[in-house]
């Protein structure tokens, strides 16, 4: 369904596209031996090279150009085998040597193609336009004093990938959906951790409007957006502002703009730079970087299964929904604990426990799944109880916050609160008798023809057995019972 903002002359369409810096994960950074972790004191993880002392020559890290290769090949994007590092010029306090080794016209990936997995079940493919290879900038601290701002280059020379994607982006849901997905692959792939909070995965957003079906407009770019949600808010903001100075005669300006969350608002930072005025041109201190197909090849046999594959095995081997199946494959941590809950027992079941059940639990204690209280092999204990009549659903459901609250088994959990399902006819049929002589008006009502008395009946014999005689039992034992 094509997205559409309402204008005061009619409606319009957003364009996106997104660029997003993703922290390559590796010991050093790209073209030094410096450390590449996070959270160390400032300046401490800083070489010679990356504060750009006089002579100092860059040395490309081969581990960075690996996981470049391996995320292009996940990312189903040609290869390119000769590629070359260009010198983007431009002057900031925390860039020390007055330029950025990136890539320009030559990067080591080109185009390539994501598949979105939309809330309604659907997918839409967005088109990659290339990855490059690049340093980091260093950090400007201006809270640390009340007249200068310091500078830490920890961060300086890190290996960064920028993913660009092609335009084809038209909604907030849908960018969303790009980062989401994009985050996954980085993920399973382990070439970067995707975490926005730290800053190892960052996004621009290129956001222009148009006229259903018009030409492209002037597009202005958001700059850093550190998470998924701002992103989306972003662009509708920005989409707004843009519909309202068009509309009132004015001219969007092509242009780099700032969002402030708080105010909802986005603000301008500056001009947009065009290619021309970074005065890019080859590295002198850096060979073009060549290799072959048996590089590739070796790579690519490392790849794990990806999302999009994971997502078709799980719907083919277990009979999921496309819904289902991509929230389970949206983490890979998800989809190996569905997998360890699932395996050998009704995989429709395993995925609505999950999702529901174990999902919902972890967003009200504010964990994820790998600090879930509740094992994966607890739980595919817990189904197999259901599965095998031990116990009821309803009554399952009860273990299970036992489960969340003390971590135990539940096989122990039902054992100690007696909580085994009555599968006996006796003590079932003793529970319906009891309860067929108090209501003998009830009784008459069912055989004049109101049926749905019957599901009153079962609930008064669930209840006198403590929920634990076998519903299905109860309901057939019922209806002999009473209709004859």
């Amino acid at each position: 369904m094509t997205y559409i903002l309402e204008g005061s002359t009619g409606p319009w369409e957003i364009v996106v596209g997104l660029e997003v810096h993703c922290q390559v994960i590796s010991k050093s950074k790209l073209f030094s031996g410096a450390s590449a972790s996070f959270g160390s004191d400032p300046n401490t993880n800083v070489s010679l090279v990356d504060a750009a002392m006089p002579g100092m020559l860059p040395v490309i890290n081969a581990e960075c150009v690996r996981q470049a290769v391996k995320t292009g090949l996940g990312l189903k994007a040609k290869i390119n085998k000769e590629s070359v590092f260009s010198r983007k010029n431009y002057f900031y306090a925390d860039l020390p040597q007055g330029y950025q080794i990136s890539q320009f016209d030559k990067p080591i990936v080109g185009e390539g193609t994501i598949i979105l997995d939309m809330p309604d079940g659907s997918t839409k493919a967005v088109g990659i336009e290339r990855l490059h290879l690049e340093q980091d900038a260093g950090k400007s601290m201006h809270d640390q004093d009340p007249k200068y701002s310091h500078i830490d280059l920890n961060r300086s020379g890190v290996a960064l990938m920028e993913i660009v994607s092609k335009p084809d982006i038209r909604s907030p849901e849908e960018a969303g959906a790009y980062l989401t997905k994009l985050r996954a692959i980085v993920r399973y792939l382990g070439t970067c951790d995707g975490n926005m909070n730290e800053g190892s995965m960052r996004c621009d957003a290129n956001v222009s409007v148009r006229k259903p079906g018009a030409e492209f407009g002037t597009r202005c770019e958001i700059k850093n957006v550190n998470s998924i949600r701002f992103v989306m808010q972003a662009i509708e903001i920005e989409a707004m502002r843009q519909i309202e100075v068009i509309e009132g005669g004015g001219e969007i300006l092509q242009e780099t703009r700032l969002f402030d969350p708080k105010l909802g608002e986005t603000r301008s930072m500056r001009s947009k730079e065009m290619a021309h005025d970074y005065r890019y041109f080859p590295d002198p201190d850096l060979l073009p970087l060549v290799f072959d197909d048996a590089f590739i090849a070796e790579i690519e046999k490392t790849l794990p299964e990806l999302p999009d594959e994971k997502k078709a095995r799980f719907m083919r081997e277990y009979g999921l929904s496309a819904y289902d199946a991509g929230v389970l494959v949206a983490e890979q941590e998800k989809a190996e604990y569905y997998e360890k809950v699932a395996k050998g027992r009704d995989g429709k079941m395993a995925a609505n426990w999950v999702i529901t059940n174990l999902f919902g639990a972890l967003n009200k204690l504010g964990v994820d799944v790998s600090e879930s209280p509740v094992s994966a092999e607890n739980l595919g204990k817990l189904i197999g109880l259901i599965g095998d009549d031990t116990i009821s659903g309803r009554i399952a459901k009860d273990v299970f916050e036992i489960m969340i609250e003390t971590g135990d088994d539940p096989e122990k959990i039902v054992e100690e609160k007696g909580l085994k399902q009555i599968t006996d006819t006796g003590a079932i049929e003793a529970a319906i008798d009891e309860v067929i002589a108090a209501n003998p008006d009830k009784v008459e009502e069912i055989r004049g023809g109101k049926d749905r008395m019957l599901g009153w009946f079962v609930g008064q014999v669930m209840k006198s057995t403590g929920g634990k005689a076998n519903p299905g039992m109860v309901n057939k034992m019922l209806r002999d019972k009473i209709m004859g």
